[in-house]
């Protein structure tokens, strides 16, 4: 694992310090959203004492640093993700408004009644409500590639899924419920042979995986900061230039406009056709302190320290009595779903509350992989990279004493 400073990267998180009913905080819902290092904290405290201004239509000093610090943050993008060009990247709220950008902006002009939408069988709501609405407006029709018992997509009935008909295909790379990393490369792959763009929900992904747009050759590519340790409110749509340049804006209002007559409106360019109104600055500029904390600690160190802590706790929950792992597939990121036999996985979830232990229960906001597993729910633990094999000890140890009250 290299330099990997485990002690170090747990003293840039303020939060770790603190009790939850009396115990240390042992937070294991990084799936959810991650905690703020010290440096992301500091450059919102920074931003608001030092720089506070809305930006792109200012000459005054406070405009002119607060627009050159937002812009900084699409280029730290463009280089995190290997864009091609800068004017790829749109700052939105987040992946689930990236994701409804795409639905509306290329689904609507694109997408008519009888053709078709490729999404998986393990999707998070935010990839298929919107493929939903779209469906129920135009009358096009959602595909879902099905999914086995292990969690691993049907690759095989993925590529059976097309025909002249299928007009997109969106899924996600790793998935929030399961942990499932998706073979993302062949899936692109697939879906060009027969000319259809992809959509890749990387929500779970871009904090633990390295991510290279254009060898993946990935055409739409979202995520969020609040999942690698930036600011709440701020998320990245990647679009390749010509789609983006073919598909109208998402909203009307300033800055996505070049000029306005009440007669027409002529629009922006890329990126702020896709931007309008004022978004969260803050957010934005500090996603750049994010970004800069990641590298600075190198994502190959992160994903080896991470994966061996995966390994450990999956290893060690085994032991537990009556535990049922879902979500088994070969090749995993940080996530860990489990079911107790005859105990509700939200029990489990109060009393490890009361120890100071944060997990996720419930359907983790994907009930079709629920139904397919024929449960409510299960226990989520979602590791990062400043979770340790000791909190891991503290789990098991609490998740035994919640089986033997419960049981």
């Amino acid at each position: 694992m290299g330099n990997f400073d485990i002690q170090k990267v747990r003293a840039d998180f303020p939060i770790l310090k603190r009790e939850v009913n009396g115990k240390p905080l042992i937070y294991f819902d990084n799936g959810a959203t991650t905690h703020k290092p010290k440096q992301v904290i500091d450059g919102i405290v920074d931003y608001y004492a030092q720089m506070n201004s809305n930006i792109h239509r200012g000459v005054h000093y406070l405009s002119q640093i607060s627009t050159d610090a937002f812009e900084v943050t699409r280029r730290k993008v463009q280089a995190f993700i290997h864009a091609k060009h800068e004017h790829e990247i749109i700052i939105t709220k987040g992946t689930t408004e990236s994701i409804n950008i795409i639905a509306s902006c290329y689904g609507r002009p694109f997408i008519g009644a009888g053709d078709e939408i490729i999404i998986s069988a393990m999707e998070h709501h935010s990839n298929i409500v919107p493929w939903q609405m779209l469906c129920d407006e135009k009358g096009c029709v959602l595909r879902v590639i099905p999914m086995d018992e292990k969690g691993e997509l049907d690759i095989a009935a993925y590529q059976a899924l097309f025909s002249e008909r299928t007009k997109i295909v969106s899924f996600t790379y790793v998935s929030n419920a399961l942990g499932t990393i998706n073979p993302v490369k062949e899936m692109i792959d697939i879906a060009h042979k027969h000319d259809v763009p992809v959509l890749i929900d990387a929500a779970q992904a871009i904090q633990h995986i390295a991510i290279d747009v254009q060898e993946l050759d990935v055409d739409f590519f979202a995520f969020s900061g609040h999942k690698m340790y930036g600011p709440t409110g701020v998320g990245v749509l990647y679009g390749k230039e010509a789609l983006l340049n073919k598909m109208p804006p998402y909203q009307g209002g300033g800055d996505m406009i070049r000029d306005v007559t009440f007669e027409k409106t002529t629009y922006n360019d890329l990126p702020f056709k896709f931007e309008a109104g004022t978004p969260n600055i803050e957010a934005g500029i500090c996603l750049t302190q994010a970004i800069d904390y990641i590298q600075d600690i190198g994502l190959d160190a992160i994903k080896a320290y991470e994966d061996d802590l995966l390994d450990y706790a999956t290893q060690e929950l085994a032991k537990i009595d009556g535990i049922r792992f879902i979500g088994t597939a070969a090749h995993k990121s940080s996530v860990i779903s489990f079911v107790v036999d005859g105990i509700h996985p939200y029990d489990i979830g109060v009393i490890l509350d009361k120890l100071g232990i944060a997990v996720r229960t419930g359907h983790h906001c994907a009930q079709p992989v629920m139904s397919q597993f024929s449960i409510p729910g299960t226990v989520r633990v979602s590791l990062a990279m400043y979770n340790t094999k000791e909190e891991v000890d503290i789990l098991i140890a609490g998740l035994e004493r919640a089986v033997a009250m419960l049981k």
